[in-house]
């Protein structure tokens, strides 16, 4: 008894959708194949059967498409009528944000017959069919959300120190500073080619000009601490934001001849490398500290792990800079051959362009303009005196100060003549931990007490409506019939406790008359008067 339809496992396989598409595009080429060999006066029945039992199907199967193709003049069979998405169904996937069900309702609600709307499944398989993911996804959620399905191009391999990418990125991991719990800022660069981060800085607030010069000091110093990469790069990319864009940063580049490219707005692909790294440190490093914001929801609004104690920030910082020496020698990346970053940095032999020293000083710190003297308490600025060891013998001598943008404790000096750096001058009278604390109580507790009298304001200043169930006017709460208020205006206005009634029409003397005014006297008064 041959084996059937059920019993055959090789007729399961042809009876999918895709073994059914392969076996029609296989069948018109065969069927080319016997029209080329009819025109030659060679085709036979043997080698339709032969074609047919190739592909599986009857003898007549091949003889009826091969009749067809004779007419039509191609071996490929005409497309069949079916339903298309226009340019108006594209305009109501966006209005309805690809809401596919809602559009086949309007389409319904617009049609005169319904006859003329295909069906919901119909429809669903068309926007399917011809309209890509991007475009269904830019009509549902918007541009962005279109550009996620581009692919993009890679840039071709430069050198170590070619192109930098840079950028800010707050890690989502609660840590206190200052008695308060906060989100730090982390600002770094890394190297496109080799994939190295040169150097970066943590604040505990938004970052501001200071963390990016700081992270680009640390980029270019090659010493024990930040090297063995540095150098100055050719090229930084980074994004629109002020902070990048601000004068310090902009003539800090622009006087070792680096180019800056500013990139536009939201378009994150442009600079790959750096958004590579701020997903790589939230899936490596972020997540696997306390008082991650990202862990698993146990309700609606706590999460797992919220009670944990948090690190401090010193810890965090110490995390943090372990975990860029390990990811820089020991994460080895497929693209690269399997190599590291640093096996792939001190593999390559293109010089590094390293500044002086003291240009570092003079370019990545901003300039105090006005000239300074060093008297006995050292050197006073911003109503804040500044003091070192190498200051002894030097007072009245003029200099120039050079600081980082908010930080305040530590300025590099200069001589106002040579322009000679003489060293560092640290903060002399610097508040202690504990007044510091006290001052940001004071002002926390002043934000509260404004919140909670805005709030009052805002409460009393509200206006509550009716709930209502139908289409109708709003209608403010406490409303009162016509009768009501007629009631109130009719009734007679009742005088505070302890005022005696008042005849209609008496007007209240409001001054004290002086004794040569002219004052009417009663009527029984005048026929009788006083002897003096």
């Amino acid at each position: 008894m041959p084996p059937t339809t059920a019993d055959n496992p090789s007729d399961h396989a042809d009876n999918t959708p895709q073994r059914r598409r392969e076996k029609k595009k296989l069948l018109a080429a065969a069927v080319r194949s016997l029209l080329q060999l009819r025109e030659l006066g060679k085709m036979t029945s043997a080698d339709v059967k032969a074609v047919a039992r190739t592909l599986r199907v009857h003898e007549r199967t091949v003889w009826r498409r091969l009749e067809k193709a004779q007419a039509l003049g191609t071996a490929d069979l005409p497309a069949r009528p079916r339903f298309t998405i226009t340019d108006d169904i594209r305009i109501k996937l966006a209005y309805h944000y690809g809401n596919i069900k809602a559009v086949h309702r309007e389409m319904l609600h617009e049609a005169d017959d319904e006859g003329d709307v295909p069906g919901l499944s119909t429809l669903h398989r068309a926007v399917k069919r011809d309209l890509p993911p991007g475009d269904l996804a830019g009509l549902r959620e918007g541009i962005p959300a279109a550009r996620a399905h581009d692919p993009h191009l890679r840039r071709p391999p430069t050198r170590r120190n070619e192109e930098w990418e840079g950028d800010h990125k707050q890690a989502p991991v609660l840590v206190w500073a200052q008695g308060r719990l906060v989100k730090p800022w982390v600002t770094w660069f890394c190297d496109c080619h080799t994939g190295m981060i040169m150097g970066w800085a943590v604040t505990p607030h938004y970052p501001h000009r200071a963390s990016i010069l700081a992270a680009l000091r640390a980029c270019i110093l090659t010493d024990e601490v930040h090297g063995p990469a540095g150098g100055l790069p050719r090229r930084i990319r980074i994004d629109r934001g002020k902070d990048f864009l601000s004068r310090a940063v902009s003539e800090a580049m622009g006087v070792f001849s680096v180019q800056v490219d500013v990139l536009p707005p939201y378009t994150p692909h442009l600079k790959g490398s750096i958004e590579n790294l701020n997903r790589a440190a939230t899936s490596m490093f972020f997540s696997a500290l306390p008082r991650y914001t990202r862990t698993q929801k146990l309700d609606a609004r706590r999460r797992a792990g919220d009670k944990d104690p948090a690190l401090t920030f010193e810890a965090f910082v110490d995390l943090f800079a372990q975990w860029v020496r390990t990811r820089n020698a020991q994460h080895r990346m497929q693209g690269s051959g399997d190599l590291t970053p640093l096996e792939v940095w001190l593999d390559d032999d293109t010089p590094l362009r390293e500044p002086p020293l003291k240009d570092l000083n003079v370019f990545l710190l901003e300039e105090e303009r006005s000239t300074r003297i060093i008297h006995g308490h050292g050197i006073r600025w911003q109503n804040r005196d500044y003091v070192a060891a190498w200051m002894t013998g030097r007072t009245g001598t003029p200099v120039r100060i050079r600081h980082q943008p908010h930080h305040p404790r530590t300025i590099e000096v200069f001589d106002a003549h040579t322009d000679q750096h003489l060293g560092s001058a640290h903060l002399a009278d610097e508040a202690s931990e504990e007044e510091i604390r006290a001052v940001y109580e004071a002002r926390d507790e002043r934000v509260r007490r404004l919140r909670r009298d805005l709030a009052e304001a805002k409460r009393r200043r509200r206006r509550r409506f009716q709930a209502v169930t139908q289409a109708e006017p709003a209608r403010q709460a406490g409303t009162m019939t016509r009768t009501q208020a007629a009631a109130e205006l009719a009734s007679p206005r009742r005088s505070p406790a302890g005022d005696t009634e008042v005849p209609a029409g008496y007007m209240p003397r409001r001054v004290t008359p002086s004794t040569r005014w002219a004052i009417p006297q009663p009527a029984d008064t005048q026929e009788n008067p006083a002897t003096p």
